[in-house]
């Protein structure tokens, strides 16, 4: 469907909704943020440092993914794998969040890889993805979770991520009986998924310390430790995550930022609220810009035999 013009246009138009949406949130709380606007003098080289973490990230992130399909026995090229990435992170702009995984798939048998492969290495990535984003949580969140509660949840997630192996195959069987599309039960080796399980830890951990780089940007200076940026930002990612009609997580990642900053102490509310609202446009068009531009000017096409 992507390749289509009109999943061109869809995509553009969602993008693009996503934008004015953080855009005319910002104008409607200029109230709240004051005078702070008014005294805002970004630091730009801050802010494009910042920008380089987050593309760190994803270059972590697709070579993740990568590593995964090459386990599965099949080979795809960097490059291939990083136009895939991108351009299938637009389905996450469409209620649902099944559209960015059948994308990601899609385009990866268009480029040679087998159908086992591609599908399930999309499963396993995003699956993993979100055990390490727990784990990076409950490593960095002393001060947001009680203790005593951490152990538990703690030795809870570690066991889920280290079972993952083994429970690949009922997982098959599930997504084979969504998506009504045969899928074979992989076989991927426990290394596999432990260097899967590295990668996107790694990159939860960049994403936090692009959100503190952003927060210096803005401000001048950051009150919270890089724990604790780290730890709030992954926890309101994957709030949004789980909110599966909203596209992108928009509002429920907000609105969890904004209540865990608060119990944190980070930042007063109204630059708090700032942070937010530049921080979603910030991400959205590093994430959406390299996506629409591969999907305006590059085709994909199966490789010549």
């Amino acid at each position: 469907m992507l390749k289509t013009t009109w999943g061109r246009a869809l995509s553009l138009v969602l993008v693009a909704v996503v934008l004015w949406f953080f855009g005319r949130s910002l104008l409607e709380q200029r109230s709240a943020i004051g005078a702070r606007w008014d005294e805002l003098h970004p630091a730009w080289g801050l802010l494009a440092l910042s920008g380089f973490v987050v593309l760190i990230s994803y270059a972590v992130l697709i070579e993740t993914w990568r590593r995964t399909v090459v386990a599965w026995g099949a080979q795809i090229a960097w490059t291939s794998a990083a136009r895939i990435w991108f351009v299938s992170n637009l389905g996450k702009y469409v209620p649902g969040k099944v559209w960015q995984i059948g994308a990601m798939s899609l385009l990866a048998e268009q480029n040679g890889v087998p159908a086992v492969a591609a599908v399930g290495s999309s499963l396993v990535v995003n699956l993993v993805n979100l055990l390490a984003g727990m784990l990076v949580v409950l490593l960095t969140a002393a001060q947001l979770i009680p203790g005593a509660r951490v152990v538990p949840m703690l030795l809870i997630v570690t066991v889920l991520a280290l079972a993952t192996p083994w429970l690949l195959p009922w997982i098959a069987r599930l997504a084979s009986a969504v998506l009504r599309k045969p899928i074979a039960e992989p076989k991927v080796p426990p290394s596999a998924m432990f260097v899967a399980l590295v990668g996107c830890m790694i990159a939860w951990v960049l994403y936090g310390v692009a959100f503190q780089l952003l927060a210096a940007a803005l401000f001048g200076s950051t009150s919270g430790t890089t724990a604790s940026y780290i730890a709030v930002f992954t926890l309101s990612y994957l709030a949004g995550y789980v909110f599966l009609f909203a596209p992108g997580g928009i509002g429920a990642r907000e609105d969890v930022l904004q209540r865990l900053i608060a119990a944190a102490a980070m930042h007063p509310v109204p630059d708090a609220l700032l942070l937010i609202v530049v921080s979603r446009l910030w991400l959205t068009v590093l994430e959406a810009v390299p996506g629409l531009l591969l999907l305006a000017f590059r085709r994909f096409t199966p490789p010549t035999p």
